[in-house]
C-alpha cells in the first residue's frame, strides 16, 4: 500500500512539474507570458508618477491578484500609480484582456519609464473617455489621437476624430453594443516598432482602430510595459471600482517585423 501511494504521489508530482514547465515555455510563435495569473512576479509598483502626488509619491495605488486577474484601484482617494514590468522592451506587440468597471481611468503604457512617461494606449473607460486611442503620457500631451468617445453609458459611443492623421472609426456607433462586450472580457492589442520614431498600432477585439507614426524623437526607444490607475478624479469614480487585466503576453519584434 505504501509503495502504491508513493508511486501515485511521484506520478502526480511529475505531472505537475511537466505542466508547470510547459506553461513557462514560450509559444512556438514567439509569445511570452507576462502574468502568471497568480502573483505579480515580474512586475513592481512605481509611485514616481504624478498620479501618486496625493501620497507624496510614497505609494502607487493598490495592486493585487484577484480571481486570476491583476486588479488595481486608488489606495486612497485621489492616489494612483503604475504597475510596471521589471523587464524593458523595444519593438514589441502586447496583448491583454480587460474587464474594468466603468468609471476608473486607466491605461496601457508602452516603453514606460519609472516616472510614467510613455506612449499610452488609452483605457479611459468612463464617460467622455476612449479605449485604444494614442496619447503621449508625460510627453506634453503629444500625440493625442482618438476616433470615438464613450457617452455616459459603456454601450454607446460617438465619433470623435482627434489628432493627425485622422482615423475613421472602424465600427459603426450603432454596432458598438454588440462589438464591445460590456461587463465581460475584451481583448486589447498594441504594437510599437521603429526606434525613437515609432509606428504605433492598436486593435480592439481583433479590429484595427488606430495606426500612427511618430515624427519627433521625443521618447526613449525602450522601456517597460505598465498598467495605470489614474490619480485624482472624484471619489465615487473609484470607490469600490477596479481595473482588471489578465492573459497578458508580449512578442518581441525584430527589424524584419518593424517594416
Amino acid at each position: 500500500m505504501k509503495t502504491q501511494t508513493n508511486i501515485a504521489t511521484t506520478l502526480i508530482a511529475l505531472a505537475f512539474t511537466f505542466a508547470t514547465a510547459r506553461a513557462a515555455e514560450p509559444a512556438k510563435d514567439g509569445w511570452l507570458t507576462l502574468f502568471d495569473g497568480k502573483t505579480l512576479t515580474g512586475w513592481h509598483v512605481s509611485a514616481q508618477t504624478g498620479h501618486s502626488r496625493t501620497s507624496k509619491n510614497t505609494t502607487g495605488g493598490k495592486w493585487e491578484v484577484v480571481d486570476g486577474a491583476i486588479t488595481g484601484t486608488q489606495d486612497q482617494p485621489g492616489n494612483g500609480g503604475i504597475l510596471i514590468t521589471d523587464e524593458q522592451f523595444g519593438d514589441f506587440e502586447v496583448v491583454i484582456e480587460m474587464r474594468n468597471d466603468f468609471g476608473p481611468d486607466s491605461g496601457l503604457f508602452l516603453r514606460s519609464t519609472e516616472d510614467g512617461k510613455a506612449y499610452q494606449a488609452m483605457i479611459d473607460y468612463h464617460a467622455g473617455g476612449n479605449v485604444m486611442g494614442i496619447y503621449g503620457e508625460g510627453l506634453g500631451g503629444k500625440p493625442h489621437l482618438r476616433n470615438y468617445n464613450f457617452t455616459n453609458v459603456v454601450t454607446a459611443i460617438e465619433p470623435k476624430l482627434t489628432g493627425e492623421p485622422k482615423t475613421v472609426l472602424p465600427v459603426l456607433p450603432e454596432a458598438w453594443a454588440n462589438f464591445w462586450r460590456a461587463d465581460q472580457w475584451n481583448e486589447l492589442r498594441a504594437r510599437i516598432t521603429g526606434g525613437d520614431k515609432p509606428t504605433i498600432t492598436r486593435w480592439i477585439n481583433g479590429v484595427k482602430f488606430m495606426e500612427w507614426t511618430e515624427t519627433e524623437a521625443r521618447h526613449p526607444a525602450k522601456g517597460g510595459i505598465a498598467l495605470q490607475v489614474h490619480g485624482g478624479g472624484k471619489a465615487e469614480e473609484y470607490l469600490g471600482k477596479f481595473v482588471r487585466y489578465r492573459a497578458i503576453r508580449v512578442k518581441k519584434l525584430d527589424a524584419a517585423h518593424a517594416k
